[in-house]
């Protein structure tokens, strides 16, 4: 097994363990249990190599199981709930909590717990992805580009916040589930946005993040209470999107945009999968969410048999609805995108200066990039070089300098 298929399954297997174990020990005892399920990969890292089971996997949840009394005897029993421990002693009760509808069960409960509106938004997201997840802080700092000591006080803020406030771990009831999903789906949204368009400087793509919000996503859709209009458009959405992962960079990690994507690359597969999930979508609602419009668009793009032959007149359309449910600067600055591959450089400009750069955070520099394009094809290359030298003093990754002054020579081809 290599490196990479070994961190791939410690991550999904370190989210069960704690999901479990926090199901059976409480949140009160968080760090314990996540110090024990990591102690219990280290005991696989050093046996492994020498004598690597058949199925890894099955090995892995063995061990949890027979760490549960451990972690049992670790904790003050006064600081357990009486039920919790007569329930620690019936090893019936473990092997139930182990069976594959369970696991999911309390996986569920989990992200609930990590979405739980009494928390704030990022420590949502750093809390859900270390729990439920299994990223290390390091990882996660760099996905989510900050310092991994914010990372550790994000996590410490939610776990005091998740007690303090006595939040259950637990599915929410009818009443306000369809509320809790919502939620739920943003934050899983939010990281697959940070995996399909990283910041990550050595590596634009992170499919481990983008395998990990689908993954989030198809649990969902497991359960019947969750399997909402919205989660399934976010599910066709990520799918379309994931299909043509392996085409955005070429084998030095350098970006490849869209006009030159080789389209014999993108996994038809996940395609037919986000058809499926959009059709499903429909049927459930007449009422679209950002997740549809997105999906809509996208649908557009995996349709078209190439770049010159994909339909930006629609493209156009679902931008236009999507801003008029909520604006935002990104769907702008696509809009004003797809004007320019309309040929309609009057419309663009009129979108593009509308939006302030500053709304666009660390993607700023995408602005500058269209404003480039758009300049460049009015026949203003100053001002299109220009652009470009603005979009080189951002914190760009690899691939995506190399990308753009290589289009700064392009432009500055004019010159000469």
């Amino acid at each position: 097994m290599t490196e990479k298929h070994m961190n791939h399954l410690f991550r999904h297997q370190f989210g069960k363990m704690v999901s479990i174990l926090t199901r059976l020990f409480g949140f009160e005892h968080l760090e314990t249990i996540e110090d024990a399920v990591q102690d219990t990969f280290i005991q696989a890292l050093r046996s492994w190599p020498m004598n690597m089971p058949e199925n890894p996997e099955a090995w892995l949840t063995a061990a949890a199981k027979n760490r549960v009394l451990d972690i049992f005897r670790s904790i003050k029993a006064e600081n357990l709930r009486k039920s919790n421990q007569s329930a620690a002693q019936d090893q019936h009760f473990i092997n139930d909590l182990f069976l594959d509808h369970e696991i999911e069960d309390s996986q569920l409960r989990m992200i609930f717990t990590a979405c739980h509106p009494l928390l704030d938004s990022k420590d949502q997201i750093a809390f859900a992805l270390r729990t439920i997840s299994g990223f290390s802080i390091k990882e996660i700092a760099a996905a989510l580009l900050v310092q991994t000591d914010t990372i550790k006080k994000r996590l410490q803020r939610a776990r005091k916040s998740i007690l303090k406030n006595n939040i259950q771990f637990e599915i929410p009831d009818d009443n306000d589930i369809h509320e809790r999903i919502e939620r739920v789906l943003e934050v899983i949204y939010i990281v697959f946005s940070e995996s399909f368009h990283s910041n990550k400087k050595d590596l634009v793509i992170r499919k481990d993040l983008c395998g990990e919000a689908l993954r989030l996503s198809k649990l969902m859709l497991k359960n019947p209470r969750l399997r909402t209009s919205n989660t399934y458009a976010l599910m066709a959405l990520m799918c379309f999107h994931s299909a043509r992962l392996d085409s955005k960079i070429n084998d030095d990690h350098e970006l490849i945009p869209l006009s030159q994507q080789d389209r014999a690359t993108w996994y038809f597969p996940l395609i037919a999968i986000a058809n499926d999930a959009m059709n499903k979508a429909i049927q459930l609602s007449d009422q679209y969410s950002s997740y549809h419009y997105e999906a809509a668009i996208a649908f557009e793009h995996a349709k078209a048999p190439s770049y010159d032959l994909t339909h930006w007149p629609t493209i156009a359309d679902w931008y236009i609805k999507l801003l008029a449910l909520q604006y935002n600067p990104y769907t702008a600055l696509n809009l004003a995108v797809v004007h320019i591959e309309l040929g309609d450089l009057e419309q663009a400009y009129l979108v593009l200066i509308a939006i302030n750069p500053v709304d666009l955070a660390q993607k700023a520099y995408l602005y500058h990039a269209t404003m480039a394009k758009y300049y460049h094809l009015s026949n203003r290359k100053m001002e299109a070089v220009q652009q470009i030298d603005q979009v080189l003093t951002f914190d760009l990754g690899k691939a995506e300098i190399v990308f753009f002054k290589e289009k700064r020579k392009e432009y500055d081809r004019y010159f000469d």
